[in-house]
């Protein structure tokens, strides 16, 4: 099951406070401003900032 639509509206980077996008084939979700990737276990975002890896 994917992010929910109305989740991915309202979900932002911790970090920056920039929204994010799905990415991966809906596996992680990317920050667009700061290039922080955070992964979705289990279809559950994981917003964590310590979690999250960087990609350019």
């Amino acid at each position: 099951m994917p992010v929910d639509a109305e989740l991915l509206e309202i979900l932002a980077c911790p970090a920056c406070k920039t929204p994010v996008v799905l990415v991966k084939d809906g596996t992680a979700l990317k920050c667009g401003a700061c290039h922080r990737v955070y992964p979705i276990k289990d279809d559950i975002p994981v917003m964590l900032i310590d979690e999250a890896t960087v990609e350019p």
